[in-house]
């Protein structure tokens, strides 16, 4: 019998799609198509598929996370981006999920402008990864591999 690949979505918020031109000095030089790129292939060294979403609205977000609620999704990583400290929408939606859920950011959220200190999400997510850059990708893969692998 045949394991059955576990799923992973990646969801990426606001302004993500600029990665690589938007103020690289904080969010690093790499795209947001590279950062997917290696990111598929550490997922494939797992074992786990991805499914890669970005959007700059929130509703569109909020929709692909009420897509994903009936589908065979075993964790998801997520990038909010400014949405982490406004969306009390996105962080009901992200209720509905049973599955472990991992937040991060490139930039520490902790050392940047007061307003960026608070996540409407870190109370409900399994944990939150802040100021490691692109590596946070494959930090939250690999911890949501183990999450999900264990018996």
């Amino acid at each position: 019998m045949t394991e059955k690949i576990k799923n992973i979505q990646v969801i990426n918020g606001p302004n993500l799609n600029m990665l690589g031109k938007r103020e690289p000095e904080i969010y690093g030089s790499l795209t947001l198509d590279k950062i997917n790129r290696d990111l598929a292939k550490k997922a494939m060294g797992l074992g786990l598929g991805l499914d890669f979403f970005q959007s700059n609205h929130e509703g569109e977000i909020i929709d692909k996370i009420h897509g994903i609620f009936d589908k065979s999704v075993d964790g998801i990583i997520i990038n909010p981006g400014a949405l982490t400290h406004t969306s009390v929408a996105l962080r009901d939606a992200l209720l509905l999920m049973s599955c472990p859920v991992v937040e991060i950011h490139l930039s520490n959220i902790y050392k940047r402008e007061d307003f960026r200190h608070r996540s409407m999400l870190a109370d409900i997510v399994k944990g939150q990864i802040t100021g490691f850059g692109h590596f946070g990708y494959e930090m939250a893969l690999t911890a949501i591999a183990d999450m999900i692998n264990e018996p």
